[in-house]
């Protein structure tokens, strides 16, 4: 899946991404669930950036995130961070706001992925585009208002199965062989604007030729380290585009 990425957003995307407005300044190289993240969508007055929870809360849900019964009966946190593409047209949480069309892109530089080594040891990946600095994951927002009127507003990653760089490298944890769905630059208008139809032909797996894939040291296991570090190859292994 996708649990843990990056993003930077500069002054300099306002007129790349056609927004209303200069955005708001973010820098973060380490955002995991739960944390606020910046999204561009389209407004009525035109696109603009806003900072919303990574996790899906839906609008029914009145403000408060989605638990889930645990293996031991506990009530535990749902996982909303990322929507399937298999079933995020049908699946409750997520088919309010695609029917509604609340589309968004998430704004990211890249993004970490866990590999599992044939002798046991597990280390983490990063992997970034070779044709975008910035870019976006194709991804959905919802607004969700509390007893007090307080509103939460969330965001959710749509991902797929991988390619074959990324089947090789995401072969660890629960939900293995699996990736973000990233937009070519061109189909960012088609994802806000475009019809169910053509937001969802615009889904499909990044071409591998395009990423960049290697280790990094794990640090970044620990959401409470951050900075441009983090990001910086492991010299024991490297995984190119072939």
């Amino acid at each position: 899946m996708c649990g843990r990425y990056i993003s930077r957003v500069e002054a300099a995307i306002e007129r790349e991404w056609m927004l209303r407005h200069q955005p708001p300044l973010f820098e973060s190289w380490n955002i995991a669930p739960t944390a606020q993240v910046p999204i561009v969508r389209q407004q009525p007055e035109g696109r603009e950036v806003a900072l919303v929870r990574w996790g899906l809360v839906p609008f029914f849900a009145k403000g408060e995130p989605l638990k889930r019964k645990s293996p031991t009966g506990r009530m535990v946190p749902a996982s909303t961070h990322n929507a399937r593409i298999e079933t995020f047209e049908t699946a409750p949480s997520y088919r309010g706001p695609w029917k509604r069309g609340q589309r968004c892109l998430q704004i990211a530089s890249g993004f970490f992925e866990w590999h599992t080594f044939e002798d046991g040891r597990k280390a983490p990946f990063y992997i970034h585009l070779a044709d975008q600095d910035t870019y976006a994951f194709a991804s959905l927002w919802d607004r969700s208002e509390k007893s007090d009127g307080t509103i939460i507003e969330s965001c959710t990653i749509i991902t797929m199965p991988a390619n074959e760089l990324m089947h090789h490298i995401h072969n660890t944890g629960s939900n293995p062989h699996r990736m973000p769905a990233m937009l070519k630059r061109e189909d960012h208008d088609v994802w806000l604007n475009g019809t169910v139809d053509e937001a969802r032909a615009a889904l499909h797996q990044y071409d591998q030729g395009l990423m960049v894939a290697f280790e990094v040291a794990t640090r970044v296991n620990s959401t409470k380290n951050n900075g441009a570090a983090l990001i910086e190859p492991a010299p024991a292994f490297q995984i190119q585009p072939r």
